[in-house]
């Protein structure tokens, strides 16, 4: 680190002019390079991913696009079979065709089928498949298409409700009084991270993590667009670089400007000497903090699921130009026009905070009071993670009000319920599909299956099959199960929105336990390397899966069991996102990470001067307790906007992220970290010459402590 700094500092203009030519690239290439990320969420290989990609290229709708579902109750006195209603539904589905002429439909006007039909002959519903166009909000625009042709629209006297998965969706985003908007939710979040480094540094050098986050984060688009070129990249990654990149950026800026400002204040110390100092030590906690983390998420590049690997990469990517930001731009901003920045200057961070090295005295003396009842509550959260549900959330959860839930609302009472919303698709390659509709509505679990007579071209057919339960819970996909086991002619593939859902969460969670092994593994060793120690890594990597597990409990008690989700005017989801775990996990394991770097390096280096572990945790907590808190108020703000945009997945989403930060920043990095380490004393530090050779560092045996003595109080 110091050949890197001594380089930077002597060739100031040269990285100066470097990252503004880079700069202005990054920003004049990222409409391209969001334009080159791929819209579509794929499993390669699996049945239902390959059956939607035939059945969308053949009928050109369909497949993972769920349908919209026009559904009406007609008044009492008055079925399906009375006159002229069948041949209203007909002119109904009429405008919906020519507001979107690339849609596939049927209805019982169209089939005469009763699967179509409540039992009363009352409610009737109707399929119309839209082309699957992928991106972030799928379905939404055309579903706002359906419900304009339907305005005013009547069949037997009765209004036409345009519902389904997409359309309750975008009943979701188009409500105002759902949410402040993702614009205004930005700039709450920017507005809340600006005065909280206002807070801490009280100058203007709470600017300076804002600039590193603002050259980080298109430096790092500009780099996923040859990649886009190479391979798909999910349209994902935009987001995550977007939210990850302000997290990490700002904290490797904060890390290294907190010990620059501490170093300032050291008596005969120029600025160039205290922004080398602040880099020896601050700067070499960011290369091995953001290093970890980008060799962690490289375990995402094994998975066989596009979006996974493109979060591997975007992960990867903005960590590393994090930290070269970091290492490179942020030093000689510090030493060309920082101390003009610090302004006005004053001495808070020459010592340890006063209430933090209080707080972790409190800690140190009743050690096991907070490791035990820091434990109780993680535990119980992370016991609330093991009933987790997979799947969509439940449709009603998906909007409160409007014609979508209205639609919903007659489906259910009519007892039809939601199974239209969530249906099988199965492709007829060869046969006869009223034959393979009459096998599978004989399966368990099975409502009804219908073969269209126009939903036939090139020489195969579809069936749609209508599920009793959502197709997306646990339920819906015990019976896809047994319809893929239910020995189905040759050439007969079951696909559809549903059972593309099922196939990726068998993909990405038949891998996951060695994902995990993979991940930690790395992270043990280039974190036993960084803190010469077999029993730190051990406990960063254990308190690092805890936290993970607790934001999980946290959504799975707030969303799925309904335990508080009436703040934002929704109902219990009953099940979580099939994604989410796992992008909760790439999220929340590196952030996490970077708080347990900073606080563990600090207490390295007290421990290698005092020799004692009780003064090691004093220090640390006391140093970097503001830093800490700092940075998880700065995330927890922007996810707090942002679960008050529309949607109840961002909502979910903004939720384990944000709580997730907050807990492991309170609990786990101020409670539960110190109170461990403190427990374990001198056995933190030891690190055989055996691993020490392994690994190329000096070793660390155990040693005797000095009698116990927290550091003293410091001065104001």
């Amino acid at each position: 680190m110091e050949a890197l700094t001594n380089r930077v500092l002597g060739h100031k203009r040269v990285v100066l002019g470097f990252w503004l030519a880079v700069f202005v690239a990054a920003v004049a290439g990222l409409a391209p390079a969001g334009g080159a990320l791929s819209q579509q969420f794929s499993v390669p290989g699996r049945e239902g991913f390959e059956t939607n990609r035939e059945l969308a290229a053949i009928y050109g709708n369909g497949g993972d696009a769920a349908p919209l579902v026009p559904v009406v109750s007609l008044p009492p006195g008055t079925t399906v079979d009375s006159p002229g209603v069948q041949g209203e539904l007909d002119a109904a589905l009429a405008k919906v065709a020519s507001a979107l002429p690339e849609s596939r439909t049927a209805s019982y006007a169209s089939t005469g089928d009763r699967a179509f039909v409540s039992e009363d002959g009352r409610t009737t519903f109707a399929f119309v498949y839209i082309p699957g166009l992928g991106g972030v909000d799928p379905g939404q625009a055309e579903a706002r298409l359906a419900q304009a042709a339907l305005a005013g629209v009547s069949v037997g006297g009765s209004p036409v409700e345009v519902t389904g998965l997409d359309a309750l969706r975008a009943a979701a985003g188009v409500s105002d009084s759902d949410g402040v908007g993702v614009l205004l939710g930005t700039l709450v979040a920017a507005l809340g991270a600006l005065l909280v480094l206002v807070f801490v540094f009280r100058s203007f050098t709470a600017l300076v993590p804002l600039l590193m986050a603002l050259v980080a984060i298109p430096t790092t688009m500009l780099l996923v667009w040859p990649v886009a070129a190479i391979t798909d990249v999910s349209v994902i990654v935009q987001f995550l670089v977007a939210l990850i990149g302000l997290g990490i950026a700002i904290d490797y800026a904060l890390l290294v400007v907190v010990r620059w400002r501490e170093e300032r204040q050291q008596p005969g110390v120029t600025n160039e000497e205290a922004v080398r100092n602040a880099m020896g030590r601050a700067g070499s906690a960011v290369v091995f903090s953001g290093t970890t983390v980008a060799i962690s998420l490289l375990a995402l590049l094994v998975l066989p699921v596009p979006v996974l690997r493109s979060i591997g990469i975007g992960g990867l990517l903005i960590a590393l130009v994090s930290v070269a930001v970091a290492v490179t731009l942020l030093p000689v901003v510090l030493a060309t026009i920082g101390p003009r920045l610090d302004w006005p200057r004053n001495r808070r961070d020459a010592e340890a905070s006063r209430a933090w090295s209080a707080w972790a005295r409190t800690i140190v003396r009743y050690r096991w009071a907070a490791a035990v009842t820091s434990v109780a509550v993680l535990g119980a959260l992370a016991l609330a993670a093991s009933s987790i549900q997979l799947g969509d959330p439940r449709a009603e959860s998906l909007a409160n009000a409007g014609p979508a839930r209205a639609g919903l609302d007659k489906l259910q009472a009519s007892g039809i319920g939601a199974g239209p919303l969530t249906p099988f698709e199965v492709l007829v390659r060869s046969g006869d599909p009223n034959a393979v509709a009459a096998a599978v509505a004989e399966v368990e679990g099975v409502g009804s299956a219908v073969a269209p007579p126009d939903w036939r071209r090139d020489g195969t057919a579809l069936v749609a099959v209508i599920p009793t339960a959502d197709g997306n819970s646990a339920a819906g996909r015990a019976t896809l199960d047994r319809i893929r086991a239910a020995g189905l002619p040759t050439g007969v593939t079951v696909g559809g929105e549903a059972a593309q859902s099922a196939d990726f969460l068998d993909a990405v969670y038949g891998n996951f336990p060695l994902l995990l092994v993979v991940i930690a593994g790395l992270t043990f060793i280039l974190l036993a390397r960084a803190f010469r120690s077999l029993i730190l890594p051990l406990k960063a990597v254990l308190l690092n899966l805890l936290s993970v597990g607790a934001a999980w409990g946290l959504i799975v008690l707030v969303f799925q069991e309904g335990f508080g989700s009436g703040i934002w005017g929704i109902e219990a989801t009953r099940s979580i996102n099939v994604e989410m775990p796992i992008v909760v996990f790439a999220f929340l394991f590196g952030i996490s990470m970077d708080y347990q770097v900073f606080i563990i390096s600090r207490m390295r280096e007290a421990y290698d001067r005092t020799r004692s572990t009780e003064a090691a945790v004093v220090e640390g907590i006391g140093r970097t307790g503001r830093l800490v808190t700092s940075a998880a108020l700065i995330l927890g703000l922007a996810f707090v906007a942002f679960s008050f945009t529309p949607g109840t997945e961002a909502k979910i989403f903004a939720t384990a992220l944000g709580g997730g930060i907050l807990i492991d920043a309170t609990i786990i990095r101020g409670v539960l970290a110190p109170a461990v380490v403190a427990l374990l004393g001198r056995w933190n530090w030891w690190f055989p010459d055996w691993a020490a050779r392994l690994l190329r560092v000096e070793p660390s045996h155990v040693e005797a402590e000095p009698v116990p003595d927290p550091a003293p109080v410091p001065a104001a």
